[in-house]
């Protein structure tokens, strides 16, 4: 946990100068120790701009991605948020201090349960975590004010935007039809019509249905 103050306050004026002005999100990244996030190997990488790899052949993102992700949700402290993909669980830390509750779903065992002792070690009690088929999302705790996701879906998925709220919003990584991702953020109306942009290119792991067998 102890990475120096000017490490942390050099990758938060980075992340405003790319375009993540949201006050109370800069000031969540500030808080929230990505060094605890990634693998020992990569400590001294902890907060440069940059993916890294983590267990299970994933990643743990870019900042400016967390950033630019979580200033698209909107989030606040009503908000109670599901996150698909929990991966390190540096993105549901950053959530659990701007909403009243994150429900974060992963399919690799490992993964979970290192991110859980992660969330426990920084007493982070607003967040739930569960080891599951994230493309089914969590119907017994729909509908969600928000909805992240973390891994790049082939088509819109139209199951997880229907734990949607009226009014609420869903940022979530789509493949394109030029082989790439883009990232789109949804809006739901209060009569329940999807309101979709197109809000930048991305890349992220592929999200795949079905709990992990091994890991």
């Amino acid at each position: 946990m102890g990475a120096p103050d000017e490490r942390v306050i050099q990758l938060v004026m980075r992340l405003r100068g790319e375009g993540v002005t949201d006050a109370k999100v800069l000031g969540a990244i500030e808080r929230t120790p990505r060094d605890v996030f990634v693998p020992e190997r990569f400590s001294d990488q902890a907060f440069e701009n940059r993916p890294l790899p983590i267990d299970c052949g994933q990643t743990i993102s870019q900042p400016l991605v967390v950033g630019m992700m979580t200033q698209l949700l909107q989030v606040d402290d009503r908000c109670k948020v599901l996150e698909i993909g929990t991966g390190s669980g540096y993105q549901a830390a950053i959530l659990s201090k701007l909403a009243r509750r994150v429900y974060t779903i992963e399919r690799y065992r490992t993964l979970a349960k290192e991110a859980e002792e992660r969330f426990a070690r920084l007493r982070l009690t607003n967040v739930t975590p569960r080891i599951g088929d994230g493309t089914k999302g969590w119907p017994e705790q729909a509908p969600f004010d928000r909805v992240m996701v973390t891994a790049g879906a082939p088509v819109r998925p139209d199951t997880l935007l229907d734990q949607l709220k009226p009014g609420g919003i869903a940022v979530i990584p789509v493949d394109n039809d030029q082989g790439a991702q883009t990232l789109m953020r949804y809006v739901k109306t209060e009569g329940g019509e999807l309101q979709e942009t197109a809000m930048m290119a991305v890349r992220f792991v592929p999200l795949v249905d079905g709990e992990a067998k091994a890991l």
